[in-house]
């Protein structure tokens, strides 16, 4: 639902959109906290939050999860040098950056594969994935279970399979 929310936001043209999206984001964020296992990510992310530096490049990554993110970008956004950034990064959030950027974008995945009906394919490029099959491994690396497999045991009934053979 908030995805959705988001997504409608972001492709609008409204009054205050940006102020709507960014607290959309934040409850997004939220929510994606507290699905995580363990403990560790929540005091992580706290901490980056706190660092106004590290704060602005974790907000780029939220304001635009499928932009292809370099550590140079990301060091950009937090305006420090890249070496800096990610000795930073790592050390307040506890896992680089391009880890960070994984997780967020598979929550994400995970919260639109709950919804139905989803396609695969549109999950991957929401994501920052260029094909459904790259998005299929990344996926189920990542969550130990294929992407269609997780949105028919959570609630996305009418995920669609969209890459070859699938």
């Amino acid at each position: 639902m908030l995805v959705k929310l988001v997504g409608d936001e972001s492709r609008a043209q409204r009054p205050a959109r940006e102020e709507v999206l960014s607290r959309l984001l934040e409850v997004l964020l939220i929510e994606a906290l507290r699905c995580t296992t363990g403990t560790s990510a929540s005091p992580g992310l706290v901490l980056g939050l706190a660092d106004i530096r590290i704060a602005n490049a974790i907000r780029a990554i939220h304001e635009r999860p499928a932009h292809a993110w370099t550590v140079a970008e990301l060091s950009q956004e937090a305006a420090l040098s890249r070496s800096a950034f990610f000795e930073r990064f790592n050390r307040t959030v506890g896992l680089p950056p391009m880890a960070y950027l994984l997780a967020w974008r598979m929550a994400l995945a995970k919260q639109l594969l709950k919804q139905s009906p989803v396609r695969i394919a549109d999950v991957a490029e929401h994501v920052g994935y260029n094909s459904a099959s790259t998005f299929s491994v990344a996926f189920s690396r990542h969550v130990g279970t294929p992407p269609s497999e997780y949105a028919s045991t959570q609630g996305g009934k009418h995920a669609a399979v969209t890459e070859p053979g699938g």
